[in-house]
């Protein structure tokens, strides 16, 4: 990091962003800086990018519908159907990964028929196989990048059933109302890096800047945000290498073993999709980052030491491109 004020901001302000109608100033009296440097330092790294966005991570599925796909794409084809692929706005996430089922992308919409009508439409343009893996429970959601290797990391799955209580993942707390729908949208490439960020959003969407804030405490309350804050990128931060692994879990077992995967800190995400047999026999997802290929096979052996996976069947799927990686959007805009 270049300053102490860059790291703080990158790792530091990753959660609890202020619902504020200054933010920034806020944040710089709580770091010792000026309004104007925390502006401009975030928006170098925003530039550089080091940082995605400063904004909303929602719940996948809580908000409108969404989904994990993949196609198995030729390889003379590929940079051509990841460009198309990248080009639809419902898509968020595209990368190419080490696999015969290449390319990996997640698309978010307004609701499951606008979702359908994108991946059909994806699916015929592209002339290859389609998995289609919505998201089924949740073990451990992103709730941050640690960087310093100090933050425990708390799973609200994991708090959530010391407590007796087991909700069902596959569905939001509350349906949110069209107006919160806007707002998650308008900010879904992130805030505009201004003294009121909420008051530029509300007047493009014919808001005060009151009922922006209101609504982004509330959908944050009620979990669909999962986190307000810096969004960072992890490649860009010297994690270079980075997989999704996937393991083939009896289904009774799912739940225990992604709890106990869901503990790990370097797991980042750890989620149960639906197997698509017999192209796709896998039930579990977990991501992991790290510096270099040879420390995330050490994760992964680490992974099935901890949680007893020695003869589960599983793969290694690393990134190898990143075609598109940004903030989801539910809706088009108007």
């Amino acid at each position: 990091m270049n300053s102490s004020l860059e790291m703080r901001l990158l790792n530091d302000y990753q959660h609890d962003f202020p619902l504020v109608a200054a933010p920034f100033a806020h944040l710089a009296e709580a770091l010792g800086s000026t309004e104007g440097e925390v502006l401009k330092t975030l928006g170098r790294l925003q530039q550089q990018g080091t940082v995605s966005r400063v904004g909303a991570v929602v719940r996948p599925r809580s908000i409108g519908a969404s989904t994990l796909a993949a196609l198995a794409v030729p390889e003379d084809r590929l940079d051509e159907v990841a460009d198309m692929v990248s080009n639809y706005p419902e898509v968020n996430h595209n990368y190419q990964r080490e696999h015969s089922f290449n390319l990996w992308f997640v698309a978010a919409a307004a609701d499951e028929v606008a979702l359908q009508r994108v991946l059909n439409e994806i699916e015929s343009r592209a002339g290859c196989a389609l998995l289609v893996l919505p998201l089924e429970e949740d073990y451990h959601i992103d709730l941050g990048f640690d960087m310093t290797g100090t933050r425990r990391k708390r799973s609200d799955f994991m708090m959530a059933h010391a407590s007796g209580n087991h909700p069902d993942r596959s569905q939001p707390a509350c349906k949110p109302s069209p107006r919160e729908l806007a707002v998650v949208s308008a900010i879904g490439a992130g805030l505009p890096l201004v003294s009121r960020p909420f008051a530029a959003t509300g007047e493009k969407l014919g808001l005060t800047e009151d009922e922006v804030i209101a609504d982004l405490q509330h959908l944050t309350g009620q979990g669909i945000i999962k986190r307000m804050g810096v969004v960072v990128r992890h490649h860009e931060l010297g994690y270079r290498a980075n997989a999704m692994v996937v393991w083939d879990i009896a289904d009774e077992a799912v739940r225990d073993l992604g709890q106990c995967l869901g503990k790990l800190e370097f797991v980042t995400l750890c989620y149960r999709r639906p197997r698509r047999l017999p192209a796709w026999r896998y039930n579990l997802f977990c991501m992991i980052h790290g510096h270099d290929r040879e420390e995330v096979l050490a994760r992964v052996e680490e992974m099935r030491q901890g949680c007893g996976l020695q003869a589960v069947a599983h793969e290694v799927l690393f990134s190898t491109r990143r075609f598109k990686q940004c903030g989801a959007r539910y809706a088009r805009a108007a």
